[in-house]
Parts: C-alpha cells; structure tokens; sequence
C-alpha cells in the first residue's frame, strides 16, 4: 500500500532526517478540511454476529481492539499526525485505541444513515491520527453497525479502501482484489503531448473551475446549512454490469446514468425545471508512483431527459474520451499544492461548473471480516465541497454495488433522490 512515508525526507545539515513534508497534494486536502466541509472517507457497514460481536449484538470493545492492535502496527498512515507551521510535517504518534476504535450508542439502520450525515459536519481533532472505528450495536437485528472515517490527507478513495481492508480482513490478499472493469492503477495515456499543449490545457482548466457559469441559480448550489442527510443502497453487482456491457458502457457509466436520475428527483421535489443536462465532477484514478492521494477529475455532462437507456450510452460515449484527457492533466491545477486549494475553497463557494459529485471507488470481491464478525454489507459516503449540496458515492463489494447519497438536508429532498437512484439502479440490473 502506498503511504505518506514516501514523502520526500527532510535531513538537517547535520544529516539526521527529521519529520517528512506532507505532499503538497495531501497538505491541500488539509486545506480543504474545515468546519462544515469535513475532508474524510467515510464507510459505513454492519456486521453479522461472531467474533467480538455476540450473538444477541452484544460487542467486546477490548477483544476487538486487541484484535486490531497488529494490523494497525503495519500502517504508518494511523499512525501519524499533521504538525503545522510554514509546511505541514507528518510526525509519528501512535493512537490511544480507546479514542479511536469506540462504542456507539445502539442504531437502527436509518439510525445509522443519520449518524453519517451528522459525522459529515465533524471533524476529526488533527492532535490525534486521522482516522477513527465506530461501533453500534443494532437496535433492530442481532448484528452491530460500524463507521470508519479516513482523512483525505492520508489517503484518496481507493488507497483508504485499501487501508480499511487491511483493518477488515485477516487474509494477506483477500482484501485487494478488484471487480472488473475498476483498475487501481491505471496506465499512463499512450499519447504523448507537448509541454506548451499540457500547459494550455492547464490554464484553460484552471479559468473553468474559477469562472465557468455552465448551471445557471438552482437548489444544487448554494451556502450549505449544518444538516446533512444520507441515505444508503444497493444493487447486484453483476447484473449492472451485464447490462452496461449490453450498452457499450461500464459499471461507473451505469453508476452516472442512475445518478442523473437522482439529481433529475431532487429538482422535481424542489419545484425547479429540469434542463436538459447536468454537468457533475468525477474522479477518475491515476497511475499510482507511491503516492497515497493520486486522483484527476473528470466533467461528465448527465442528461436528464433522455429514457434511461438512452442516457447511459450518451454517457458511455463521453467517459470514453474524458478519462483519457483527465488521465493526461493529471490532478486538478488548484490541487497540487495548499495555496492553490485555499483559492479555489474560496473562488468554489460561488462556482456554476459542476452541479454535483459522483464517485464510485472499487472494492473487494471477497467479503471481509472485522474481528471475527462477517461484514454483509459496506456503504460510502461522498464529501460534500464548496457550494454542491448533493454528492453520490458508490463501492463495490463481494457483488454488490452500494451507494450513499449525501445532501444538504435544508435544500435537498435526500429521500426523493435515494428512491430514483434505486429505481434506475435497478433498471439498469435487467
């Protein structure tokens, strides 16, 4: 797994190494963390009894840390923390696991999916490792609920999928095989260009993000309020693939063509027309040098008035070609560095390029256990940034596929937009 200890090495001149830098990238995504935009991977999931969980759902805490005690050992990302002054330096510091593996009151599953959406407003304390394991026992089953938060200074989506089944799973490769058609690792583009066309591109990225007014005033965008809602669901796996395979498309294009869906209902629910596209940020994977953050972006433009079909091979033939462009750029201008972030969190408060976030992050085909305890289902939660009020994440696992929406709740029907996401999700599964 790649992490932060290959950060470039500071040495003093008497040649002793000290702290490491964080990357510029990782030190953005500190920057992007603040009050109401909390920066974190968050997975949701729940448990079958066995292991520390006992059969009517009761949890030994203890058995389960000291489960955990070794395998946290062989991630140095968990056990670190961000040391500020002009540059943020990673400084190790082991964690206190009665802070960051902890009890939860008992949840329902709704329960559950407001719990993430209030987690969403707080932020992890940057005196302690940037991580924590929250358990619950379930109110309406005999199982148990975890969540587990990774800050995106540690790591982006996929290396803190990585990280969690190396929390999750006792088995050395269990945990790192990914489905189809959801590569890591990605090659570089074939295609060569020159520095002045990398350049120009760059430039002309830049000015999009902080000027383009592509949406014109719509409830999607806007000051966000304290109320986060989420909601969860979940799809066979296999059946949306076939399908897409039908279409010309992919698992990630079936993903978008559902969440058109989505943000098609929560206009609707809000009394707003309907234009006939959305424009929405994708992450899309880049080739990993040992770097733990290494994601680009790319612009999809959801159609929202075409038959479902119809939508997913008109996005089909978009991700064809901006993945390889996103794949080329690189990650976004504005953040390689924390400067550069600070200006585009202030500039994005007021942005019309994109109207939301889908991401979709692979996960493992073989299911995981937490301390014994059979994990029989995994849900993310996507960061909601700037002025979008609707984000949609999605993670493969043991042949589902699972998505969570997060909305800002005061503007956002999360409801309406969870129904036809699983509408269409299930459409496109036939």
């Amino acid at each position: 797994m790649a992490d932060n200890r290959r950060t470039t090495q500071i040495v003093e001149s008497t040649g002793q190494s000290v702290a490491p830098k964080l990357r510029p990238v990782d030190e953005a995504n500190l920057v992007l963390d603040r009050p109401g935009q909390v920066n974190v991977f968050l997975a949701a999931g729940l448990l079958s009894p066995g292991g520390f969980v006992g059969p009517r759902g009761d949890v030994d805490m203890i058995a389960l840390r000291s489960h955990l005690v070794p395998k946290i050992s062989q991630l140095p990302a968990l056990r670190q923390v961000p040391v500020g002054g002009r540059r943020h330096h990673w400084v190790p510091r082991e964690p206190d696991l009665d802070h960051h593996v902890r009890l939860e009151s008992p949840l329902a599953e709704s329960e559950l999916e407001r719990r993430c959406g209030r987690l969403m407003t707080e932020r992890l304390p940057w005196d302690r490792p940037l991580w924590e394991l929250l358990i619950a026992r379930r109110r309406d089953d005999d199982g148990a609920a975890f969540i587990v938060r990774i800050h995106h200074a540690i790591a982006d989506g996929i290396a803190a999928a990585d990280i969690v089944c190396r929390l999750l799973d006792s088995s050395p490769t269990a945990g790192h095989a990914l489905p189809s058609g959801h590569p890591a690792t990605v090659p570089d583009d074939p295609r060569p260009s020159s520095p002045l066309t990398h350049a120009a591109s760059a430039t002309r990225r830049t000015v999009a993000t902080l000027v383009a007014r592509g949406i014109r005033e719509t409830v999607l965008l806007g000051l966000r309020s304290a109320h986060h809602g989420v909601s969860f669901v979940d799809v066979d796996l296999a059946d949306v693939a076939a399908h897409a395979r039908g279409r010309g498309a992919s698992v990630n294009d079936s993903l978008l063509a559902a969440a058109a869906g989505g943000y098609r209902a929560a206009l609707i629910a809000a009394g707003e027309e309907v234009p006939p596209e959305l424009p929405v940020s994708v992450p899309v994977a880049l080739p990993r040098r040992n770097e733990a953050n290494a994601v680009g972006v790319m612009l999809v433009r959801l159609p929202l008035r075409e038959p479902l079909d119809e939508r997913l091979e008109r996005i089909a033939a978009q991700t064809r070609t901006a993945k390889i462009a996103a794949r080329a750029q690189g990650t976004l201008e504005l953040m390689r560095g924390p400067w550069g972030a600070r200006l585009m969190n202030g500039l994005a408060q007021r942005q019309h390029l994109v109207g939301g976030f889908v991401t979709n992050v692979p996960g493992p085909v073989c299911p995981l256990n937490l301390g014994g305890a059979a994990v029989t289902h995994v849900w993310p939660v996507a960061v909601l940034a700037a002025n979008v009020r609707v984000g949609i994440a999605a993670v493969s696992y043991a042949g589902r596929l699972s998505c969570g929406i997060h909305v800002d709740s005061d503007f956002i029907d999360c409801t309406a937009v969870a129904e036809a996401l699983d509408r269409d999700l299930r459409l496109l599964s036939q």
